[in-house]
């Protein structure tokens, strides 16, 4: 079996892509900070010793790396260049000092560092212009990476947004989802006027292995349904879904400085790279989201 590691895999992302990985018959070492089952490895990504004790007993063939800050809205801007740039060099700096003989590294960065350019869907081409400390540590991260791309064979990718059941309720989708499953009258949000494209985090899941399996490498991807929605869309489906209407209040502490307006990817390299399309519409993501945890 090829063995592959995944950082990040207690996280909402990380979960999806290992079931996806155990679905396709790969071994499956998940390296985490604190250990919450017997199939995950305590490893503290921000120590090159105690990375370069697990790779050296694990010997893979693939890593995908998920671990990162990535709430946009974290008050700790010094956090983001520790967990994001420092932890992925020091991957990178211990695999080459182990000598691994890797087929392929997939590092996560962020559809945040595109910024907020005048384009309804973006592609890789389009020049970054981050507006956010999340999405500078995850340019640096990427800049960093390109180093090491005649080293080994990197792919970095580049997720827009995307939702689905399980993901954290400090996320702007599931706080709307959760309001509509309690039945609450009133919801309080910040700027409605925002377009993003939103996937389901099962096809992200599924993109990530096809990745592995591709010939890509040295390169960067988009991923994203090619499709965007405003949040004022997300109110009127979730209202179809459960029932009723909800009222929708303006709450001026919800305004971001530096809003990103718009926030859509072009999809043409992906479907390129794994010929796949998106599974599942942002209606039914919305959907399994409600009727998740009530029935």
């Amino acid at each position: 079996m090829k063995k592959v590691i995944v950082t990040g895999s207690n996280g909402f992302t990380g979960r999806y892509v290992v079931a996806e990985l155990i679905a396709r018959g790969y071994n499956v070492t998940e390296l985490v900070r604190k250990k919450v089952n017997e199939n995950q490895v305590e490893c503290d990504l921000s120590n090159k010793n105690s990375i370069k004790t697990c790779f050296c007993d694990i010997k893979p063939n693939y890593i995908i790396h998920l671990a990162a800050l990535s709430f946009v809205a974290h008050d700790d801007a010094r956090a983001f260049y520790d967990v994001n740039l420092f932890s992925t060099l020091n991957i990178l700096e211990s695999c080459d000092e182990l000598g691994l003989d890797l087929s392929k590294v997939i590092i996560s960065s962020s559809a945040n560092i595109y910024g907020n350019p005048e384009l309804r869907l973006i592609s890789e081409e389009q020049a970054p212009a981050p507006v956010n400390h999340y999405a500078m540590s995850k340019l640096a991260m990427e800049h960093m990476c390109k180093l090491w791309f005649d080293k080994f064979p990197i792919l970095i990718t580049r997720p827009f947004n995307y939702t689905g059941p399980g993901q954290d309720a400090k996320f702007l989708v599931p706080k709307i989802v959760g309001h509509f499953q309690r039945g609450e009258k009133v919801i309080e949000l910040g700027n409605l006027d925002v377009y993003r494209d939103f996937s389901d985090v099962r096809d992200i899941s599924a993109y990530y292995v096809d990745l592995l399996e591709s010939g890509a490498r040295s390169d960067i991807v988009n991923l994203c349904s090619g499709s965007v929605y405003s949040l004022s869309y997300i109110i009127e489906e979730m209202q179809r879904i459960a029932g009723y209407n909800i009222e929708v209040k303006i709450n001026p502490q919800f305004l971001r400085k530096n809003e990103i307006k718009t926030l859509g990817g072009n999809n043409s390299k992906i479907l390129n790279l794994i010929n796949r399309e998106s599974t599942f519409s942002l209606s039914e993501t919305l959907t399994d989201m409600y009727h998740e945890n009530n029935c």
